[in-house]
This record gives C-alpha cells, structure tokens and sequence, in this order.
C-alpha cells in the first residue's frame, strides 16, 4: 500500500502542477460566466435607440390612442398623406412608416400592411410590430362583428394538472412544475457524467499511453506491480479530477451569487427607470416570470438533495473506475500508433454515449418506463441513468441494487483491466487485436 500511496501522490501533484490545469480550472468558470453573462446582457439590454415607426391608419383602428409603445419600439398615429411622409422621412423624427389599409371585410383571414424604411427591420423588430397590429386588428373585426371581448376571452382556458399522492397522510412532493423541474436536473446531471467520465478516462488513457512510449514504464514495474501501477494512476487521476471539480462548483457558486445580485438590480433599474417607455404588458410578464421563478425555486429545494448528491457521488466513482479502468487496459495494449487506440476505444464509448441519449430522449420524458428502469440498473449505463432518474424519486430497492451492480461490475472491470494491463504494458511492435487482448486475460503471472 506504500508503493500505491506514491504513485497515487506523483500522479496527483504532477497533474494539478502543471500551467495547462491551473488555467483550465480557473478559466473554465470564468469562460462559462462570461457565456452566460453575454446571453443575459443581450436579452435585458437590447438597445437603447428608440424606433419611431408613423401610422397612417386608413382602417381607423388606432384612432383611440395615438400614441402606444412595445419595448423600444413607440408607434404614431399621424394624420398625413403618404407620399408627404416617404418623401419627407429622412427630415422626420420618425424612422420608419406603416399604413393599415381599409377592412372592408371582417372575415379576411390574410392581411399585408406597408412598411416603409430606410433599414430593414429585424427579425424580432417585426414580430413586435406584426403582434402588435394582430391586437388592434383582432379588436377592430370583434367590433365589427359584434363580439364582446370578455365572452371572447372567456374561451381561453389555460389547463394544467397537479399531481397529488394518493395516500393524502404523505407529503405532496408534487406541482404542476415539478416535471420539467426533475427533466431540467435530469439533464444537467447526465451531461455533467458524461463529459467527466470521458474527459477523466481518456486522461487515464493519455497518461498510460505516454508512459509506455516513452519507456518510463519499464523503469516503473521493476519495482512496483502492473496492477497497483494501474490502480493508482486511476486513482490519482480520479482525485485531480475531483479537486478540479470542487474548485469549478466553488467559484461557479461565488460567481453565480455576484452575478445574480448584479443582474437583479440591473433589472430593476432597467424597468422602474425606463419611464419614456410605458408598457403594462412588460410589468405583467416580469411578475409572471417571478412567480415562475419562485416556483422553480421551491421545486428544486424540494428535491432530496441528501439522497441524490451522495447517489451522484457513488455513481460518479463507479462510473469513473469502471471505464478508467477500461481505457488503461485499452491504452496499455496499444503500440506507438496513436490512431490504433480508436478502434478499440469505440466499444468502450459506445455505452456511455448510448447511455447519455437514453436519457436525454428516454429518461428524462418517461423516467418510470420499462427501458429506463432497466437502463438505470444495467451496470455500463446506470454511472449516466440512475443519477438522472433520482432527481424523479425512484424506488430505492431500484437504487441499491443498482448500485450493487455497478460496484460489482467495476471491481471485475478493474481485475480484468489489470489482467490485461501486466501483460500489454511491456508490449511493443506488435498490434493487439480483441482476440489476443482476451488471451491476455487468462496469463498467469
């Protein structure tokens, strides 16, 4: 035990030393905020120009209110004659025009209103303006046509259900939001598996690859076995890739807390100074969208998070171990060509991609379904599915036997690894095929 602790330490401070770490784990937080913080700054602060578009109403729709706004977007009604504003636009405080024709026929389906500018308008430019004539439009055919808009709107039923535990003693753990909740959790926990696994086994991979070509390992197995050799670079690589992974949560929590308080003030700013541009509809959708919010909120504290970070965890260093262990075996058996290791790496991917799409198309949309019970507990896809499926309270028996599996399966993976490792880790010029890689495993010592 001695000797692994040494390996297990040169493996880990080598890594966590090098310049090419320290950057990546610092700047992958950072790159990631930076990522978000853009998105966020293109969706609150769109631009401070205001749009002038004038009206030239022929259909007498806007006659009530002259003077109505969308965001940045304020809309005239002007009574002047059209060409005297193409002609005299450039001069104008406005800058753009838009004519609404006679509706001569209320049950026209299909209408083209004029736009006329010296820039053409963006995409979500003429969504705004075309919603914004449907309302006018909408009212001036309910008038036509003698409809009361409150019975109109009466129509309107947005449905929803709420799920409810059939004994009422339990607690309800569910809402209307609880679904797209766990499905959101789901997904975030399978994509988070999937690129720790494979980054941190083909590390494993890259690290007993170049040992080998640059015959350090034959200096190292004289005084050390193959197989404590294997174990601790898995392990040493495995600890840096949870320092790294503690160091990534930590400033990923201390970055999302600035820069939510941030924003949250930005966007209170943004909305209550913003007086040149009424809008009731804004005001109304930021409540919707906080009470939204508060919901989301209060769903993910109400998953059991106890249960599911230990799962994760466990999950985590089964899944880890288990293919590690396979791409050390892979990695030893190769010779010097580097693009030899594809071909026998592709049967060790092939689960863990299968397992990231099962989940992503099957899990998360039907977590209690034959195939992704049994995906959870097959071993070679449970690492991915079982942590995904917790976030939707599984029957634990579902999550211990899996969890059974798994570990059962990785200490085999671990000793058949080691059985190839001894043997392909001295092994040069030659090309290991599948077959001679499974003759490998029955070699006594």
């Amino acid at each position: 035990m001695n000797k692994l602790g040494l390996i297990i330490r040169r493996e880990y401070l080598v890594r966590v030393r090098k310049l090419s770490f320290i950057l990546t784990t610092l700047l992958t937080p950072l790159g990631i905020a930076l990522f978000y913080g853009i998105i966020i700054l293109m969706v609150l602060y769109q631009g401070d120009e205001v749009l002038k578009i004038a009206v030239v109403d022929d259909a007498g729709i806007t006659d009530s209110l002259r003077t109505d706004s969308v965001g940045n977007i304020v809309f005239y009604t002007v009574n002047q004659d059209i060409n005297d504003l193409k002609s005299g636009l450039k001069t104008s405080n406005y800058d753009a025009i838009l004519t609404i024709p006679s509706i001569s026929d209320p049950y026209v389906s299909n209408m083209a209103f004029d736009y006329f500018s010296e820039k053409t308008p963006s995409f979500d430019t003429q969504l705004i303006i075309e919603k914004w004539l449907e309302n006018y439009v909408e009212a001036h055919k309910m008038q036509a046509l003698g409809i009361e808009k409150n019975k109109l709107e009466a129509l309107k039923t947005k449905l929803s259900i709420d799920p409810k535990p059939i004994d009422e003693t339990s607690k309800d753990t569910a809402s209307s939001i609880s679904a797209q909740v766990g499905a959101g959790i789901a997904s975030m926990m399978s994509i988070f598996l999937f690129f720790i696994i494979t980054m941190y086994g083909s590390m494993v991979m890259r690290g007993v690859m170049e040992e080998k070509m640059s015959r350090i390992v034959e200096v190292m197995v004289s005084s050390v076995r193959p197989f404590e050799l294997m174990l601790g670079k898995i392990i040493g690589i495995g600890l840096v890739g949870l320092t790294q992974i503690v160091i990534w949560v930590v400033l990923i929590g201390l970055i999302t807390l600035i820069t939510g308080i941030f924003f949250g003030v930005s966007m209170l700013e943004m909305n209550g100074g913003n007086s040149n541009l009424p809008n009731s509809a804004i005001g109304m959708a930021n409540t919707a969208d906080m009470e939204t919010a508060q919901l989301v909120l209060t769903e993910i504290q109400r998953q059991k998070w106890g249960l599911i970070i230990p799962a994760l965890i466990l999950f985590f260093l089964g899944g880890y171990f288990m293919y590690a262990s396979l791409f050390a075996a892979v990695a030893s058996a190769v010779g010097d060509d580097l693009g030899e290791s594809q071909s026998l790496t592709l049967p060790i991917m092939l689960p863990v991609i299968l397992a990231f799409y099962l989940t992503i198309f099957i899990v998360v949309r039907s977590p209690n379904s034959t195939i992704s019970v049994w995906a959870s507990l097959f071993p070679l896809f449970s690492p991915i599915v079982m942590p995904a499926r917790m976030a939707f309270n599984p029957p634990i028996w579902q999550v211990l036997l899996s969890l059974v599996l798994m570990i059962a399966t990785t200490i085999f993976f671990v000793w058949l690894s080691g059985r190839i490792y001894r043997v392909g880790i001295l092994l040069y010029g030659k090309k290991a095929s599948f077959k001679e890689i499974w003759k490998w495993t029955f070699y006594r010592n």
